[in-house]
């Protein structure tokens, strides 16, 4: 625990809170803070909503001299702790923030792609057709419209759908970012 250079630590935040514990961070501490951000659409149950998601719920990075900001740290708005395994706060390696910031190079949220594509199983989670598993045959880019396959009674019909009314039946976050993924 006796660091005397700055180096990348990781933070716990409050849930929901990474974004307000960032800014106290820079804000008030001035210290210099990464929070890698995802900007999708979501489709719930009222329809399709724009989120931002931190890549890391619940985490932030903060780079500093551990000795002189640890008290300063834990005391800031929107911070649980600093990640330490018993006495034992880790460093996180300069080259894992500098991986990480090749992806997510400015501020701004990373936008997300749906990752509809051919073959997807997906649900249908707007219209009259809502709660039917249906798999996308075509996208339709220029449109934003799916072709999907539905069995409708008792057979398959091909149908064209607002693609922001379908939610993918297994989404993970390794299949929204497959850069990351394969690393």
């Amino acid at each position: 625990m006796h660091n005397y250079e700055s180096a990348w630590y990781c933070a716990r935040t409050k849930p929901k809170h990474e974004h307000i514990a960032a800014a106290n961070l820079q804000r008030n501490l001035g210290l210099e803070v990464f929070h890698p951000r995802l900007r999708m659409e979501r489709t719930t149950q009222r329809g399709v909503v724009r989120v931002v998601e931190s890549l890391f719920p619940c985490y932030v990075f903060v780079r500093c001299v551990l000795t002189e900001s640890m008290e300063s740290i834990r005391h800031t708005g929107g911070i649980g702790c600093l990640v330490h395994f018993g006495h034992r706060i880790p460093i996180v390696p300069d080259g894992a923030i500098a991986e990480l910031r090749q992806h997510f190079e400015s501020e701004e949220p990373m936008p997300v792609l749906d990752g509809l594509s051919a073959g997807a199983e997906v649900m249908i989670a707007d219209g009259a057709f809502l709660g039917f598993s249906a798999v996308v045959v075509r996208v339709l880019p220029a449109v934003r419209r799916v072709q999907i396959l539905l069995d409708f009674l008792g057979r398959s019909t091909l149908a064209e759908v607002d693609r922001r009314s379908l939610k993918l039946s297994h989404q993970r976050i390794a299949d929204r970012l497959p850069l990351l993924a394969s690393t």
